[in-house]
């Protein structure tokens, strides 16, 4: 068993803040040492999340220590032997798919000519060519200048073979991507945040928590002689809150200030629930990024779920395609038969206490077209996710 390798990912799991023990770490070991994972990273992956993680919220953290620890192995056989395979140089590769153009070049690089246009012209080349293509100007593959394709320079296409963005205006992705929950464990920087929020506050006393009466419990004292102690439910926050946070794309830019907002939401509402889309709202929303196209729920059951005293905030850049909000079939990434304006209007007729929280920074909104489609939807109910913004969200709520 290669055993510097796992002392390091155990040591290395316990600097991420994630609980695990050393029973747990022996399990592990016990498992690799029964053969349950012969040769097969992934088999490992999983075998090592199932007995390493208790709580879903560490998963990715977990999942960001696994790919430090284990990034480039192959293999990992039960006697615990790892085998590595040599990368392709990196230098190679961005000198084989990185263009830079000059601006006559790019300035010849143009649209075909609207979205129905686009998806007729993907499905014929999808239809007319034969194997692999690098370069070049109209087959679908890599560094090229053709508006299909991964790693070249078009300012608005079909992206398909390729993780992220580099111009983040393809119009469409023909890929399934993964995204990450958001940690609601992250406190630096909250307690601003916190304090924000609380304007949104409607006090009631209920549930089984109990808090000291003392006026009452002096009066009940004097009048009966002996100590009366008199307590009364706890003022809990009485506000019910439904969140929608955008993920993925241009949202990876503000990852850290949405958990911000997210961990201190969570601490700040006892009554909260929340659901991941991308982009815009469609037919469908997740709970649990890593299961988003296997576990999405019916946005139709949530509307129905919730009722119209619930407070509603979305949370996004509203940076996309306006194809995305306009136009059925313009989802980012499947196939949608109502546009993404139609679900955002039902949303807001059921939830009217809504708003917008943007990242981006108020100064830029009048430079992305999106964005201004969105604040006319929300009726200008847009707020910048900043400590005024959230304050005068907040107040707009109540």
């Amino acid at each position: 068993m290669d055993a510097p390798m796992f002392t390091r990912f155990f040591l290395t799991l316990k600097q991420a803040r994630i609980p695990v023990s050393l029973r747990e770490y022996l399990l592990l070991l016990e498992g690799m040492k029964a053969g349950l994972v012969t040769y097969d990273i992934e088999g490992f992956y999983h075998l090592a999340r199932a007995s390493l993680v208790k709580d879903e919220r560490h998963l990715d953290r977990f999942d960001q220590v696994f790919s430090e620890v284990f990034k480039g192995v192959e293999a990992v056989g039960g006697g615990g032997e790892a085998v590595e395979e040599q990368p392709i140089p990196e230098e190679w590769l961005r000198k084989l798919t990185e263009k830079f153009l000059t601006d006559e070049e790019k300035a010849q690089v143009e649209a075909l000519g609207g979205w129905d246009k686009l998806m007729e012209t993907l499905k014929q080349r999808l239809e007319e060519q034969k194997g692999r293509h690098q370069g070049g100007s109209k087959w679908i593959g890599t560094g090229g200048t053709s508006p299909f394709g991964a790693y070249g320079y078009n300012p608005e296409g079909v992206r398909i073979g390729q993780n992220e963005s580099r111009h983040r205006r393809a119009a469409k992705v023909w890929d399934k991507r993964r995204f990450r929950n958001l940690d609601d464990s992250v406190e630096l920087g909250t307690r601003n945040i916190k304090v924000a929020l609380k304007r949104l506050r409607v006090w009631a006393r209920s549930g089984a928590d109990e808090e000291l009466a003392l006026d009452d419990t002096i009066r009940a004292t004097a009048e009966r002689g002996y100590l009366d102690v008199v307590t009364r439910p706890e003022r809990r926050n009485a506000v019910k809150l439904v969140v929608f946070l955008d993920v993925g794309g241009s949202m990876d830019d503000h990852i850290r200030v949405v958990e911000e907002l997210f961990s201190a939401a969570r601490s700040e509402f006892k009554h909260l629930e929340y659901y991941y889309f991308h982009n815009c709202l469609y037919e469908g929303v997740w709970r649990d990024n890593a299961r988003r196209w296997t576990e999405q729920m019916s946005t139709w059951d949530v509307l129905n779920t919730y009722g119209s005293d619930y407070k509603c905030i979305f949370v996004g850049d509203a940076s996309m395609s306006p194809y995305e909000i306009a136009v059925p079939g313009g989802a980012n990434e499947h196939w949608n038969e109502e546009a993404g304006e139609v679900w955002l209007r039902r949303a807001f007729t059921q939830w009217p206490g809504y708003v917008w929280l943007n990242p981006v920074p108020q100064s830029h909104w009048r430079y992305t077209h999106s964005i201004g489609m969105i604040r006319e939807i929300t009726e200008d109910r847009m707020f910048p996710l900043t400590l005024d913004g959230i304050g005068a969200a907040m107040k707009a709520l109540v």
